[in-house]
């Protein structure tokens, strides 16, 4: 498995073109800013500059804005519980995507229609440290496809070898990474 072959997804809270021109179109870039209210410009600009940049571009936490906004998809954090989202009316290639530690919160994600799960924190030492056996088990509880998030490093890169997931997700990671690296 080499990194280009992972889906990658880069978490941002503001726009930034410095970080986004270094990377790939195999990364989708997900706008998560939680403090402060959904600047919808800034949402608008968002997507012209993924669109012409070739990204996928899903919006945190809001799936009426990013359904009426034409947006790739949203991304449900795991705080987020509500299935009042299942009775709007969604394109076909609308991608909803969430975020999980338990086993509790993947059932949760199931039944809100995700389509792939983030479990975190798969390196972070943090209170929803996984590691690599229990991000394993957890990702076997479910049959939606897993993404692994928190703490993804070029030092650990290669460890995600170890797990079944499609790709992997990360703020850092991203923002490290320089432009011949990551050159379109």
């Amino acid at each position: 498995m080499h990194i280009n072959n992972l889906k990658k997804y880069y978490f941002i809270n503001k726009f930034d073109t410095k970080s986004l021109d270094k990377l790939t179109t195999t990364t989708s870039i997900i706008y998560r800013n939680y403090n402060s209210k959904h600047n919808l410009k800034t949402i608008i600009k968002l997507k012209k500059y993924c669109k012409k940049a070739g990204f996928k571009f899903l919006l945190s936490n809001n799936i009426k804005l990013a359904i009426k906004l034409n947006l790739d998809g949203a991304y449900i954090p795991s705080f987020n519980k509500k299935l009042n989202h299942l009775s709007f009316s969604i394109k076909k290639n609308f991608l909803i995507v969430g975020s999980a530690h338990n086993n509790k919160e993947i059932k949760i994600k199931e039944k809100q229609g995700t389509k792939i799960l983030f479990l975190s924190s798969l390196f972070k030492r943090n209170k929803n440290y996984l590691g690599v056996n229990k991000f394993k088990l957890l990702a076997n509880l479910t049959n939606r496809k897993v993404v692994a998030l928190g703490g993804i490093s070029d030092k650990n890169l290669k460890k995600l070898k170890l797990i079944n997931c499609i790709g992997f997700a990360g703020i850092t990671f991203f923002q490290k990474k320089t432009a011949p690296y990551w050159g379109r």
